[in-house]
């Protein structure tokens, strides 16, 4: 990663042929966004926007073929990258990605053919299996904003992979810094938390969004996780464990009550001041 961060920041030109080439791949396709992430977070919107407009062929040529999810990501990463360039605030671009997981929501209403697949499997086990109560047009609901969010996930990954490639350039440990220090302020975490009750009410915000405005909060909970295992000189060892287990919901609900409580009462702060 770090060579291809060198080869764009090279020239224009260079970062041009990257967009283009990574695009036409499947899969890979998603290093088109992050490249012009880095362009827009090092350079700002004037070439980043150039750059962009030659990411966007490879990317919409897919999305005539049936594929704008690239698209999409590709639009959802250049204006949170620009974002985090201007406020230099990981609360407040985590907040705008939810943006991004609505996008994908919406697309898949308005173009339901996979979802449609995904319901024919489901709806063959059902009858194959004991899950004959299973109400499927939740279950249709609910998957739609699984994939939206899958998706604002993995667009704030990238757009993180394009920060640490950034820092890897130009502020060796930079992103380290940053990610460690990410918090969501209490008023924000009251917001989300009142959101979330609101989505669980089934007012107002439909009730499969709540994974969209918790997420926020698992970016939080993981960050604080990294730092406390830093500043505790804790073994790495201790990092894949717990990623492992963030695989159980439980695990998830843990994270989000830790940021949560991070918000209030600051632990890293607490724990700087123990040592």
């Amino acid at each position: 990663m770090r060579g291809l961060a060198k080869y764009v920041m090279t020239g224009r030109r260079q970062a041009m042929v990257a967009v283009m080439l990574l695009g036409l791949i499947p899969l890979v396709n998603l290093l088109n966004p992050v490249v012009v992430g880095l362009i827009a977070l090092r350079k700002g919107l004037q070439d980043a926007g150039i750059v962009f407009a030659w990411a966007v062929l490879p990317l919409g040529a897919w999305a005539v073929a049936g594929d704008v999810v690239p698209l999409i990501m590709l639009i959802g990463i250049t204006g949170l990258a620009l974002l985090l360039r201007e406020t230099e605030s990981w609360e407040m671009t985590l907040l705008a990605a939810i943006a991004v997981g609505i996008a994908v929501e919406v697309y898949f209403r308005f173009q339901p053919a996979v979802i449609d697949a995904l319901m024919a499997q489901l709806e063959q086990y059902v009858r194959t299996g004991n899950s004959q109560d299973l109400q499927l047009d939740a279950v249709r609901s609910v998957m739609l904003s699984v994939i939206g969010a899958v998706y604002m996930f993995l667009a704030v990954l990238l757009l993180m992979t394009a920060r640490w490639m950034q820092a890897l350039l130009f502020n060796p440990g930079g992103f380290r810094m940053e990610f460690h220090g990410l918090r969501i302020e209490r008023h924000v975490a009251l917001g989300l938390i009142a959101v979330v009750l609101l989505a669980g009410s089934g007012t107002i915000v439909p009730e499969s969004w709540t994974l969209y405005f918790l997420m926020p909060l698992v970016f939080a909970g993981i960050a604080l996780i990294h730092a406390v295992v830093s500043m505790r000189r804790l073994p790495v060892m201790l990092l894949v464990t717990f990623y492992i287990v963030l695989m159980l919901p439980a695990a998830v609900q843990l994270v989000v009550l830790l940021a949560l409580l991070d918000s209030w009462f600051d632990i890293r702060s607490r724990l700087q001041g123990g040592t």
